[in-house]
């Protein structure tokens, strides 16, 4: 069968591409077009654009680049009529993919699915009536969807959680000692405090000055080790290290850095839920500028009663959530000290944590989505 995949950033690169690999070992005549990235060309098929070619963070950004946006959009609506694929698989990007399926709903009788629901549980809930009309199949990674979905009187397939696939195969490929990972990256043999500030400038601008200043009052008796986002150009951090905080930065081994981490400082994302199955106990940091507003918001207007992953999969307070005004130096400094030395605290977070796991369920989400997918085509097609 014919598939044709869209995504708009490298998290949706690499979900789509475990996918397309999953369908391609169930499919022997699998053909892939995309808009996508080296990841998925790694895997096979045609990529008619770049991912870097449509992604623009930003109201500002997107502004001064509708132009090209607005080309993106007719190129890939044009390409898909064109190429007259089995079905149109959406991963995640809501903005730009939610438009492909108004159009190709309307204009064609190709079947859109969606892999990586839009969020529309915490904002944009309205988005609802645009899936219902133009989406025929959603795929969720995350179990809580499917009862808020249910409540709108649209099914959806929860298939598994690729966080738990890619953790899961991490862990059977790499039984490495502490001795190892710290002799490699020249680290003491003290335990690790991670610090895990995100992948945008913004967020380790608003993020990473307080939480050394938190973290830097235990550098006695441990080590912080900051995990480098692939993106950011490592003099990016040097403007928010002060001379007085002994921090360590490693590049491309964030998993290395949590199987071997004792406790983390995390921003709110898909990292406070690999964090989790690691194991590895943490505090959610996420300072924003006029944060008594914004937690203001929060309180009325955002439908969700928690930000990080781990405690919306949990349905409760399982990690500390400093969000906005409550995101300061001496809050993280305090959380972290019960990480570090309240044994009872932390057990009960390891212990939450191991629900949460069993709630996610077993690895295999890409295999599980691209056998439903498949099973849904065959019957739609009459075999």
């Amino acid at each position: 069968m014919k598939y044709y995949l869209i995504v708009g950033e490298a998290s949706g690169d690499l979900h789509a591409s475990n996918l397309m690999r999953a369908l391609k070992e169930q499919d022997a005549e699998a053909d892939f077009r995309f808009f996508g990235g080296d990841l998925m060309s790694a895997v096979g098929g045609t990529q008619v654009k770049h991912y870097k070619e449509l992604a623009y963070m930003g109201f500002i950004p997107v502004l001064l680049h509708l132009r090209t946006i607005f080309k993106n959009m007719d190129r890939c609506k044009a390409d898909i009529v064109a190429w007259q694929p089995d079905v149109v698989i959406l991963v995640d990007y809501p903005g730009f993919n939610l438009k492909i399926a108004e159009y190709v709903k309307k204009h064609t009788s190709i079947p859109i699915y969606y892999y990586i629901s839009p969020k529309i549980w915490a904002w944009k809930e309205y988005r609802i009536k645009n899936i219902k009309r133009d989406v025929e199949e959603l795929f969720s990674i995350l179990p809580f969807e499917v009862d808020f979905f249910k409540g709108h009187q649209y099914p959806i397939h929860y298939v598994g959680n690729p966080c738990v696939d890619a953790v899961d195969a991490f862990q059977k490929k790499n039984v490495e000692s502490f001795e190892n990972f710290t002799k490699e990256n020249g680290l003491s043999d003290k335990p690790i405090i991670a610090l895990l500030a995100g992948s945008r400038k913004q967020e380790i601008k608003d993020n990473l000055p307080d939480m050394l200043e938190a973290a830097k009052s235990f550098a006695g008796d441990y080590q912080l080790v900051l995990a480098g986002a692939p993106s950011i150009d490592p003099s990016y951090y040097q403007r928010y290290i002060g001379d007085d905080v002994p921090v360590k930065i490693i590049f491309g081994q964030t998993y290395r850095l949590l199987q071997q981490a004792k406790a983390a400082l995390v921003t709110s994302g898909t990292a406070t839920l690999e964090t989790a199955l690691f194991r590895v106990p943490q505090v959610v940091c996420y300072y924003i500028p006029l944060g008594k507003f914004i937690s203001f918001l929060r309180r009325h207007i955002l439908k969700v009663k928690y930000i990080s992953l781990v405690n919306l999969v949990a349905d409760k307070e399982v990690v500390r959530e400093l969000v906005a005004d409550t995101m300061t130096v001496q809050n993280v400094r305090a959380e972290l000290n019960a990480l570090l030395n309240d044994e009872p605290y932390r057990n009960r977070m390891l212990q939450e944590y191991d629900r949460m796991i069993k709630i996610l369920g077993p690895a295999g989400a890409s295999h599980q989505a691209a056998s439903k997918m498949i099973e849904l085509l065959s019957v739609r097609k009459g075999k």
